[in-house]
């Protein structure tokens, strides 16, 4: 009889420790943020999230302070090449705005996953005197929005070539 004992309290052991266990796994695991991905000829480039709020909104403070980050990865446009812009469908659905060195380049909040730009257009900037001039690199920004608020920010460097 001890021996039925102590083998049904092994397996009872096992099976509260394989539980605790798995507990502890699922409560390390936190929602991936959405990807925004960039296209340049067959060249791809996928950006995290500089910062993401999973439920609700970011604060104002943290969302001025995401916007104010240096983009970690960059790519490279040529002259005539598309510029190919992609966000999930998650961030389509609340919308997003595209930003170039702080000017929207669409005209509201989009509600699409996917848009192509002439490359060439996204160096042009407005000078002081009213004169277009042409960058050697730009920051973009996608920003994720929520009813009128900021859910997440991405960053990335355009650099133009050629």
């Amino acid at each position: 009889m001890s021996y039925a004992i102590s083998r049904r309290r092994l397996r009872t052991s096992t099976a509260i420790g394989a539980v605790s266990l798995g507990l502890l796994a699922l409560s390390g695991c936190e929602k991936p943020s959405p990807l925004v991905t960039a296209t340049v000829n067959s060249e791809t480039v996928t950006a995290e999230a500089a910062c993401h709020a999973d439920e609700g909104s970011l604060p104002g403070a943290e969302a001025k302070k995401c916007l104010g980050e240096k983009a970690e990865k960059t790519v490279e446009v040529g002259p005539g090449d598309k510029f190919r812009l992609g966000v999930e469908p998650d961030m389509a659905e609340t919308g997003w705005l595209f930003i170039i060195d702080n000017r929207p380049v669409l005209p509201g909040t989009s509600k699409k996953t996917y848009y192509t730009f002439n490359g060439d257009s996204l160096f042009q900037q407005q000078g002081q005197n009213g004169q277009a001039t042409t960058k050697k690199s730009v920051k973009a920004t996608v920003v994720q929005m929520d009813d009128g608020e900021f859910k997440g920010v991405w960053h990335l460097k355009l650099k133009k070539t050629g």
